[in-house]
């Protein structure tokens, strides 16, 4: 669609198209953007990046489904099946997608969300955790202005990650006076 491409441009996404009779193509480089229906929505304009590794993927396609619910523009930056892959390749894909960008954030899942959430930290401008409930969620939003979410498949059922999900992209950042400034130290990390 005409809005899913314009963020794509937006955030510099690579789009792959399918092989003409075939499957779509599997490549580390390729995303899947896709819009809500209500491509007017008060969310259109967000982009919603997700990614997981091969134990993360059947989740993850939850969680497109629900964000998309949601209103919010999904950028899948893959994996697309579940067959054996790297997680740093998709969690540092969904890093550079976020990073610096306020109409973004992200969404990792894999086993255990640890391993994601390391590889993701590595792009400045990222704030990535782990998050195993909505009150984390919350708490994330609220006090570390974290962009972006691990979620553990191992640990997470389905609802679970919905009532995660809803919190965590409804939550604001405080901004108060002691969460600004810590958030500003650690921007200034390297």
């Amino acid at each position: 669609t005409p809005s899913a491409t314009e963020a794509a441009l937006r955030l510099r996404i690579e789009l792959s198209r399918s092989v003409p009779g075939g499957s779509p193509v599997q490549a580390v480089n390729a995303v899947e953007v896709i819009a809500p229906e209500d491509k007017r929505g008060p969310h259109a304009s967000k982009v919603i990046a997700l990614g997981s590794d091969h134990g993360g993927f059947p989740l993850k396609l939850a969680g497109r489904k629900y964000v998309l619910e949601l209103g919010y523009t999904v950028a899948d930056v893959g994996t697309n099946s579940e067959q054996s892959c790297d997680y740093p390749d998709f969690a540092f894909r969904v890093a550079k997608k976020v990073a610096f960008s306020t109409d973004s954030k992200g969404v990792l899942v894999c086993r255990s969300a640890a391993g994601m959430v390391i590889a993701a930290n590595k792009a400045r401008g990222v704030r990535a955790v782990s998050v195993f409930n909505a009150e984390m969620a919350k708490h994330s939003r609220e006090h570390n202005d974290a962009n972006i979410i691990g979620l553990s498949a191992d640990f997470s059922t389905e609802i679970e990650l919905k009532n995660i999900l809803k919190v965590w992209l409804e939550t604001p950042f405080s901004n108060e006076g002691r969460h600004k400034r810590r958030i500003e130290k650690i921007n200034k990390l390297t």
